[in-house]
This record gives C-alpha cells, sequence and structure tokens, in this order.
C-alpha cells in the first residue's frame, strides 16, 4: 500500500508539472497568438474571458461526472486534451480555428485542475499529514520552465507550434504513462451539523462559503501580479522594459520556494497559522509595491507577494478535504469554480481602478482583500469529528487501488 500511495503522489506531482508547463506556455505567448490569428484589441479580452468561463462550467460539470467515473480516469483523459488544444492553438491558420482550440482547452482545463486537486487531496488524507503543498510546488516549477520555453520561443523567433510541438511530444506520452499509478481515494461520509442545509454529498454552504471566498481573493492577488506587475515596474516605478519583465518571475520562483517548504509549516504550525502568516505577508507585499519609491522596491514587493499567496490556494483545497472527507470531490470541484472567478476579476478591477483612480491605489483594494482571509482562517482548523484526531492523523490506507485497474 506504500508503494501505492507513493506512485501516486509521484504521477500525480506529475500531472500538476505539466500543467504547468502547459498553462504557461499559453498565457506568455498570448501576444503572439494575437499577431498570428490577427486578434484585435478589442476583440482579445473576449477571447481571454472565455477560457476560465468555460473552465469553470467543466469544473462544475466534472462534480458530476465523478459521481459516475473516478478522477483518475478524468484527469488521464483531460490532460492530453489540454496538451492536444495548446498545440491547436499554435497550429492553426483561421480565427475560427484558435477559437475552438480555446474552448477546448478552457473545457479540459477545468476537468483537469478539478481532478487533480481531488487526487491531491484523497492522497494527503492517506498520507494524514500535509503534503498538497508539494502538489502545488511542481505546478509552479512547471510554469517556470514553460515561461522559460516560451521566452526561447519569442527570442528565436519561432513559430507557435514549433514551440509547443516538443512539449507535447514530451509529455503527453509520459503524463499518460504516469496516470496508470494515479490513486484514487475514499473516506467516511461528511456528517453535516445539526440545521445546517447540505447537499446529498454532505457539503454544507455555509461551511464551503468562506473558502471559495478565500480562493477568490487569492486568485485575484495573483492575477494582479501576473497581467499588471509589468506594466506597473515600468509605467509607475520607472523601471526599464527589460527590468519590467523581471517581477513575475521573481514571484514564480519565490511561489515555488514557499510551496516547496509550506507543507512543513502545516505540519509544525497548522494550517490556520500558515494561511493568517501567507495573507499578512501577502498584503505586507501589496503595501510595499503601493508606496514603492522606486523599481527595486517594488520587486521586494513582489517577492513578498510570491511568498505569502502561494499557500492560500493549495490549503483551500486541503481544507475543503478536510471539512468533506466524504464529499470532497463535489466540494472540490465547486470551490475550483472560483480559481476562474478570481481570475476574471483580478486583471479587470485593477485595471479600471488603475485608469480611474491611480494604480498605487489599485494595489490596496486586493491587499484589503486578502486580508480579509484573517477573517476566514478559522475555516482552515483541523475537524478533529471529520477528519481525526488534532491536526495530523496516522496514516491510513483510504487509498485503494491504482486507477490502472479500474
Amino acid at each position: 500500500m506504500t508503494d501505492v500511495l507513493r506512485r501516486g503522489r509521484a504521477s500525480l506531482a506529475f500531472s500538476f508539472f505539466a500543467q504547468g508547463v502547459a498553462f504557461a506556455l499559453l498565457v506568455t505567448r498570448i501576444p503572439a497568438i494575437q499577431d498570428r490569428y490577427g486578434i484585435s484589441d478589442a476583440l482579445l479580452p473576449a477571447f481571454l474571458a472565455a477560457v476560465p468561463i468555460l473552465a469553470g462550467v467543466s469544473s462544475v460539470t466534472t462534480e458530476q461526472l465523478v459521481k459516475r467515473v473516478r478522477p483518475s480516469r478524468v484527469l488521464r483523459w483531460s490532460q492530453p486534451v489540454v496538451l492536444l488544444a495548446l498545440l491547436g492553438v499554435g497550429a492553426g491558420d483561421r480565427l475560427v480555428e484558435v477559437a475552438v482550440a480555446l474552448a477546448v482547452f478552457g473545457l479540459a482545463v477545468g476537468a483537469l485542475d478539478a481532478s487533480m486537486n481531488m487526487l491531491g487531496v484523497s492522497l494527503q488524507r492517506a498520507y494524514g499529514r500535509s503534503i498538497m503543498l508539494s502538489f502545488h510546488a511542481a505546478y509552479s516549477l512547471g510554469g517556470i520552465l514553460g515561461a522559460s520555453l516560451a521566452w526561447v520561443g519569442a527570442h528565436w523567433h519561432l513559430a507557435l507550434w514549433v514551440s509547443y510541438l516538443p512539449v507535447v511530444v514530451v509529455v503527453l506520452p509520459a503524463a499518460l504513462l504516469g496516470s496508470r499509478w494515479y490513486a484514487d481515494g475514499g473516506g467516511t461520509k461528511a456528517v453535516p451539523e445539526v440545521g445546517e442545509p447540505a447537499t446529498a454529498d454532505g457539503v454544507v454552504f455555509r461551511l464551503l462559503l468562506p473558502l471559495c471566498l478565500v480562493m477568490t481573493f487569492a486568485y485575484i492577488g495573483d492575477s494582479t501580479v501576473s497581467n499588471w506587475s509589468a506594466k506597473y515596474l515600468q509605467d509607475v516605478l520607472g523601471s526599464s522594459e527589460q527590468l519590467a519583465t523581471v517581477p513575475y518571475n521573481v514571484y514564480m520562483v519565490t511561489t515555488l520556494l514557499g510551496r516547496a517548504i509550506g507543507d512543513f509549516g502545516v505540519r509544525r504550525f497548522g494550517a490556520v497559522a500558515v494561511v493568517r502568516g501567507g495573507a499578512l505577508v501577502a498584503a505586507a507585499g501589496f503595501a510595499v509595491v503601493a508606496v514603492a519609491p522606486g523599481a527595486w522596491v517594488g520587486m521586494l514587493g513582489f517577492t513578498l507577494l510570491g511568498l505569502g499567496l502561494c499557500v492560500l490556494v493549495p490549503q483551500t483545497f486541503a481544507a475543503a478535504g478536510r471539512l468533506f472527507p466524504g464529499g470532497s470531490d463535489a466540494a472540490i470541484a465547486r470551490l475550483n469554480v472560483f480559481n476562474y472567478v478570481g481570475f476574471l476579476i483580478g486583471s479587470p478591477l485593477v485595471g479600471a481602478l488603475g485608469d480611474a483612480w491611480s494604480y498605487r491605489g489599485a494595489m490596496l483594494v486586493p491587499m484589503a482583500l486578502v486580508l480579509v482571509t484573517l477573517a476566514y482562517a478559522s475555516s482552515f482548523a483541523a475537524q478533529p469529528d471529520r477528519y481525526g484526531g488534532g491536526h495530523e492523523r496516522a496514516r491510513t490506507a483510504d487509498v485503494g487501488r491504482g486507477s490502472n485497474g479500474l
């Protein structure tokens, strides 16, 4: 059983890594995609918004799908579709072709994100200790590699399909091979509190709502960095164009570092303390960015943002698993929708505030939202009556057989 868990953990970590590579290759080459297909500036936001909207729809659909099909099978087949859709984005010639490819990408990503985190939560339950941050660390590592490969493609003026094809050729077979060792889990049914409305899966809406809000706020912060860090450093803090590309890379590296060590913090201090600490560090990062007198101080702020925000999303998924051990798949599918809600809100919100007020002032809004997380920190506490005694529990064999035998 230990071998099953180890193989399941390694194969799932590779899936997170592969998804990080694919997503980074897409979002970092948006200007090249726009140029290739002649997408106007007015039409581009609609194309970009369609991906998270369709992903949210797919995440909701996945909740119903996993009632009939194990999450491991959803992940096994959604990941190749994501990779092939990425290749389709780079290989088309007409606007309708990229529209279809992006639509397929969005639908597959929603199923992929939901099923990956379902398996991650079930494996964490089986291990009896925090390992969720390590999966998201693999995603961050993949994102760094994907962004680096995108830079190489742009630097050498490679066609999009030439940049994407080697990645797909290498990653897709590896992902399919690794999917043989995915491990699905189970657990005792969650017991709703007396008087609480709950679904057939035992998901209590009042308990899940704080986690949905935290997920939204975290992704508003993340999308602020990914969409506005370069513009902010160049236009507000007066950096060079080359230096303006550094903050997002710094943010990604510190996100990786924070997630790589974050599980140890959860095991030592508990999830509540880690989430509170992450929220305070992230808020401090936004404050430093807002008042920074120059580019280097601004980069210090983005460094703090990476260290703070990196723990919130993995711990939010993990908290849903603790709250609803028997209904965790349904809870995670619904929670995952707010990933895309935050992504959709964050960039337009900061842009609108920056144009109407100031970009320095706009940075205070995600700072305030991240601080609201402190009010919901109790939702991340261990649930001894639902999950077992204490924050961690003894390792149990509630992840059964690998999915290759299903």
